[in-house]
């Protein structure tokens, strides 16, 4: 089973944070999903929500404010203990800080319609410099993000976030020419999923933080679950398998 981190480890470490990405990075977890949008000055920056209010404790949308200016706040308001400062994160700087990756999920919000398209034409052109179309995923639940991404890059992954019984979105997803289909997981029944992978679609299941229910989700032929526990999850799925080797290798 794929594990990635949601926010980078919300359960964890302050969500969508440096220090929350390098702790599960340093755990061993090389999947991720995360929130990206635009700062005042242009520059993609990792944060969920379009306000700093909830995270910081600062009233302000991440549109007012610099990527200097965000990384100076801290996300810790509201949230576990966590020793260390933690600004809001330019989204090259989470790259950086997880070099070795193996896929990432960046979830798009809907926006000023002008700022999505500067924030789309940011992100093709760093999937496309780095070469990273099998590495990269971008998500949203905003069709019209969708279509512009493949507008901009036909071969760049895209993902269709879904979280309502209806309308069904595999028509959705197949009209996009998308390549994940990122379920609610209480929307992941078996029957979905086996429709989901005749369109040929990844299924990513979000949020689920119990170990009996992934193996549920796993019975149900899920291939990804985004987890705010992700070394936790990781460990368990790590050592089944290990076990189930042990015994090969030993022949």
């Amino acid at each position: 089973m794929i594990i990635y981190g949601h926010r980078g480890a919300k359960g964890e470490a302050p969500e969508n944070s440096l220090p929350g990405f390098r702790h599960a990075y340093g755990n061993g977890l090389r999947h991720f999903e995360m929130d990206v949008m635009l700062s005042g000055n242009g520059e993609p920056v990792v944060h969920h929500d379009l306000t700093t209010d909830r995270t910081t404790g600062q009233e302000g949308r991440i549109s007012d404010r610099t990527a200097d200016e965000l990384a100076g706040m801290d996300v810790r308001q509201g949230t576990l203990t966590w020793p260390e400062h933690c600004g809001i994160p330019r989204l090259t700087d989470v790259l950086d800080a997880c070099p070795d990756f193996q896929h990432l999920q960046l979830e798009v919000k809907s926006d000023q319609r002008s700022r999505m398209n500067v924030l789309c034409n940011r992100l093709a052109e760093l999937i496309q410099r780095r070469q990273w179309h099998s590495r990269v995923a971008i998500t949203s639940s905003d069709t019209w993000v969708l279509r512009e991404i493949k507008r901009r890059g036909q071969y760049i992954q895209t993902g269709l976030v879904w979280d309502r019984r209806f309308p069904t979105p595999l028509k959705a997803a197949r009209k996009l020419d998308c390549q994940y289909l990122c379920l609610n997981t209480k929307l992941a029944s078996a029957s979905v999923v086996e429709a989901a992978h005749q369109s040929r679609l990844h299924v990513s299941v979000w949020t689920e933080n119990r170990i009996q229910q992934m193996l549920e989700l796993e019975r149900h032929g899920v291939d990804s679950i985004i987890t705010d526990y992700p070394t936790s999850a990781h460990m368990y799925f790590e050592n089944r398998r290990r076990r189930v080797l042990e015994p090969a290798l030993s022949d």
